[in-house]
């Protein structure tokens, strides 16, 4: 993807926290992205350029709910949430993964996602890909398939891109912006 003028804009309104949320760990934070409501449009209209032919908008908690929602609303697409563990009523289905600092899982409502569903998968970053991987093999539990996944943002010198890679080598990975 061409990096357009709004597209820099974009890359320059990212804040870069260290030691968030641990001892060396650079959090790269993309609130100043949704705060402005300029770039939360352009943000949102370029998230959208990646749907293909799908039914449904799966994003991932915490950013990726706020970025899916607002892609899905876009797309005119209806939006179905993955949630960290404990947060949705009912059966659910879960997938743990690993974090660059520490271990989490992942939550699906059963029977929210039919069987053959294509799913344009979002979240914010990808940094060792875990919860990417993780949601992914959320919505093949459902019997959905994932068309495409989309990052607001990647982080150069992690290993998510190969990661996801090497798990879904078949699944399209697209990041907006790489920093």
């Amino acid at each position: 993807l061409k990096v357009g003028y709004s597209l820099r804009k974009l890359e320059k309104a990212i804040r870069q926290v260290p030691d968030f949320p641990l001892p060396g760990i650079l959090f790269f934070d993309i609130l100043p992205l949704l705060k402005d409501s300029k770039h939360f449009a352009t943000l949102t209209k370029e998230l959208s350029m990646f749907a293909n032919a799908i039914d449904v908008v799966v994003g991932i908690e915490a950013r990726g709910l706020i970025l899916g929602s607002a892609v899905a609303q876009h797309l005119g697409k209806g939006f179905v949430p993955l949630r960290k563990k404990g947060k949705l009523p009912g059966a659910t289905l879960e997938e743990s993964y690993g974090l660059e600092y520490g271990k989490d899982t992942l939550e699906i409502q059963e029977g929210v996602l039919n069987r053959g569903d294509r799913v344009l998968l979002i979240d914010d970053v990808l940094a060792t890909g875990g919860t990417l991987v993780a949601g992914v093999k959320l919505i093949h539990q459902c019997g959905a398939v994932v068309e495409s996944a989309v990052v607001a943002l990647e982080i150069e010198g992690l290993p998510g891109r190969s990661s996801f890679a090497g798990a879904f080598p078949d699944i399209a990975l697209n990041s907006l912006l790489v920093k």
